[in-house]
């Protein structure tokens, strides 16, 4: 649609930017990969939400079990178990996929736009590849249908209309009329289709687009989605609850009783009187009498639907807003998710062994994983304050720390969280404890406090410093290094009993620290800093990192094995100390904030809109 680790984890400062960027390398969930991945390379996969959680704006399924899905930064997803499960596939591009259309289980074509024009991909074994086709500049593509395997139509902006009739090979402009966008195409036959898009436009052709002629819609809403199920009786949705009804080919079209004023994305039909509607705020919307009248389905998200799927009247998908995907088998009666799932943006991550792990973030969110991020279990924290970091030093003993001085902790594994005074209401954005007791957490205003019996009390620093400070690292009770705003690093090694600025040679922010040992430490932050001492700080020295994105976190084994995340979806890894950094496919463009690895071929990262990402190496 058209709009449509050690054990410490550092705590980030909340900058939101999304990038779009293009993912290199390939991971072991990609079907094509099956050559072994270098030493510097891992594979990332999601663990929430799953499947994935991007906005997915299109749904084809050539059968009641094979299925696939695309949207936002080249998502594409698979599933033969009738949406049970779903697998990431390579699309090769981290732009918007808006529709996708399979005629049988091999066979498909996914569109969208990039920066210069439309993209167009194509697949012939089942999406285990992803084929760019020759599109045309200056165009978006929203909609695209096929009749069989080679014959097929694309739709988009502004006003374009492209056709092929040798599976994509060769793909022609034709004309439209109208530079009105068009947003959903649907063709019966070779020969025969509709068109609809912006101010109520609806589009017809009997000659296999030779020619397009305009009819009257009687709206001038914006029209979103269309089914066809022969060449007469077509159904029409849009803005505003609109639906539009023909039994003569669009000669003419009626409205039933308006039965919602939301705005409906897509309909789908599987006979002349069976169909299905989706749109905003999870609305789903049923017809048994082709559209005279319409039922409300609790859908069980608020989540926008962009797309819908049936196969037969009772078995069908929808999917939309952050990957959400709903399934069916029995007409809409009830709607099931096969996972459930936070989508509450996550800031800090720690683990304790590659098991065990806490994740924190927006509106006192704590998730709880103890099977390696398989599943995860929130926590009730006691808090609804963002959390902006998280320290466990054993299995059951950690804290957390947050917005306006919260600390909360827990012994139990989080089964109960205890809040924790303070003593200062400056918001604190890391926090490092060395084992059970000793421990220290940095915040805004130059903001440091110490404690040496677990919490039960907090004892603020001097920092000499007023700068915000965004990450923390101790590699024992004395020894530590904070960092933040305005290039600031600043080093004690008597328990914060005093700390000393040292020169970090760059004027960006840092937003993340972690040392392998009292000498050996690498610092990141905005603009692809990277920084790195072999001498406890006494000097800094720049590496190369990815310029364009500020980097929020970093996590290091050992003095060669390193991770660090950033905006854009950015995850790096070395394994020389930093002397090269390799960028890693993650199939996200998502801010990742917090990192942690608990040995060199394991790790969790977390990010915007509930991100977690698993990463594992040698494979």
């Amino acid at each position: 649609m058209y709009q449509k680790k050690f054990i410490c984890s550092l705590a980030l400062m909340a900058t939101f930017s999304i990038a779009a960027i293009l993912p290199v390398g390939c991971s072991d969930d990609n079907p094509v990969a099956s050559r072994p991945k270098p030493p510097e390379t891992m594979s990332w996969v999601w663990q929430n939400p799953l499947p994935q959680g991007h906005t997915l704006f299109g749904v084809s399924f050539s059968s009641a079990n094979v299925g696939t899905a695309v949207g936002d930064d080249g998502t594409i997803i698979r599933t033969t178990d009738g949406g049970a499960t779903w697998v990431n596939q390579p699309s090769d591009t981290s732009y918007h996929l808006s529709d996708v259309c399979f005629t049988d289980a091999d066979t498909g074509t996914a569109v969208g736009r990039d920066d210069d024009g439309a993209v167009i991909l194509r697949t012939s074994d089942g999406g285990a590849t992803w084929t760019s086709q020759t599109s045309i500049t200056n165009v978006w593509l929203n909609g695209v249908c096929f009749t069989d395997a080679i014959t097929g139509t694309a739709v988009g902006v502004p006003g374009a209309i492209l056709r092929t009739t040798d599976g994509g090979a060769t793909w022609t402009s034709q004309t439209s009329g109208t530079t009105q966008p068009l947003y959903g195409v649907c063709f019966t036959d070779a020969n025969t289709g509709t068109a609809v898009g912006r101010n109520g436009t609806i589009l017809r052709t009997t000659n296999g687009g030779t020619t397009w002629t305009a009819q009257t819609s009687g709206t001038t809403n914006e029209l979103y989605g269309l089914s066809f199920t022969d060449a007469n009786t077509g159904v029409v949705v849009g803005e505003a609850g609109t639906i539009l009804r023909t039994t003569n080919g669009g000669a003419t079209w009626t409205s039933p009783p308006r039965v919602t004023t939301a705005t409906l994305w897509a309909v789908c039909f599987t006979n002349a009187s069976t169909g299905t509607a989706v749109g905003l705020a999870g609305v789903i919307f049923r017809t048994t009498d082709g559209g005279a009248t319409w039922v409300n389905q609790p859908s069980g998200t608020w989540h926008d639907l962009q797309a819908v799927s049936f196969t037969d009247a009772n078995t069908g998908t929808a999917v939309g807003y952050l990957g959400t995907t709903l399934r069916t088998t029995d007409g809409g009666a009830t709607w099931t998710s096969p996972t459930s799932a936070t989508r509450t943006t996550l800031y800090g991550v720690s683990f304790t062994d590659a098991s065990t792990g806490t994740a924190v973030g927006d509106w006192g969110t704590v998730l709880r994983t103890t099977n390696g991020g398989a599943t995860w279990t929130s926590q009730t924290s006691g808090t609804m304050q963002v959390l902006w970091g998280v320290s466990f030093t054993d299995a059951n003993t950690g804290t957390a720390v947050g917005e306006s001085g919260t600390i909360i902790r827990t012994t139990d594994g989080g089964a109960t969280w205890v809040s924790q005074t303070s003593g200062t209401g400056q918001r604190l954005n890391g926090v490092c404890f060395t084992d059970a007791n000793t421990g220290t957490a940095v915040g805004d205003s130059g903001t440091i406090i110490r404690t040496t019996d677990g919490g039960a009390t907090w004892i603020s620093q001097t920092s000499g410093t007023t700068f915000s400070l965004y990450g923390v690292f101790f590699t024992d009770a004395n020894t530590g290094t904070a960092v933040g705003y305005a290039n600031t690093i600043l080093r004690t090694t008597d328990g914060g009993a005093t700390w000393v600025t040292q020169a970090s040679g760059t004027g960006y922010r840092l937003h993340g620290v972690c040392f392998t040992d009292a000498n050996k430490g690498t610092a990141v932050g905005s603009s692809g800093t990277i920084l790195r001492t072999t001498n406890g700080g006494a000097t800094w020295t720049t590496q190369q990192g990815i310029k364009i994105y500020h980097l929020r976190g970093v996590s290091f084994t050992d003095a060669s094995t390193g991770t660090a995340v950033g905006d854009g979806g950015t995850i790096l890894r070395t394994i020389n100390g930093g002397a090269t950094w390799v960028r890693q496919t993650t199939y996200t463009t998502y801010p990742l904030y917090g990192v942690c690895f608990t040995d060199a071929n394991t790790g969790t990262a977390v990010g915007d809109w509930g991100t977690i990402l698993r990463g594992t190496a040698g494979n």
